[in-house]
């Protein structure tokens, strides 16, 4: 076999492997990388410096699945990763308050919103520092790219993200 052969034989594996990738990635599950803290303690827990000043030890990455996206199948207290309605190239990670027709509590100017069918409401776990439903209102679920399941970075931080119903008050009609 020549050398001619054998690129092209391995060239041919290797844009195979890429193809199986990339729809991996797109349809079925991704790792993706939790900046900020926002979602803190639950993702990127801050730890306190000799300084006082609060800030991560280094970024969680997370192991997002996509079969919850086929009928949009969520439940309150899921973390998911989604499309930013402001930026097209920005991805935010927040946990899911309310989902379509909830009555949600906001906090911060003490009022009420119907969740409107097609969207759901969206909040991090560290209320002081997220940019969530609060300021961006409800959040299309066309814009949900997944469903947070498992830290699977750092080492020391391995394993299964809660669903948890937190801070906020819900309401299902």
């Amino acid at each position: 076999m020549s050398a001619r052969n054998l690129l092209w034989d391995a060239a041919k594996k290797c844009f195979a492997i890429g193809l199986i990738g990339i729809t991996v990635r797109d349809r079925y599950v991704s790792i993706a990388a939790v900046r900020g803290a926002s979602m803190s303690p639950s993702l990127n827990p801050l730890v306190d410096e000799a300084s006082s000043s609060r800030r991560s030890i280094s970024d969680d990455y997370v192991f997002v699945e996509k079969f919850c996206l086929e009928k949009y199948r969520f439940s309150h207290g899921d973390v998911v990763i989604f499309t930013s309605p402001t930026d097209h190239k920005e991805r935010h990670i927040k946990r899911i308050i309310g989902l379509p027709g909830d009555w949600v509590g906001i906090s911060h100017i003490d009022d009420v919103i119907r969740v409107p069918e097609g969207h759901c409401w969206v909040e991090g776990d560290n209320l002081a520092s997220s940019f969530d439903s609060r300021s961006l209102g409800p959040i299309p679920l066309g814009l949900v790219r997944g469903r947070v399941t498992h830290v699977v970075w750092p080492p020391s931080r391995i394993g299964r993200v809660e669903r948890k119903i937190g801070h906020q008050s819900v309401h299902s009609y």
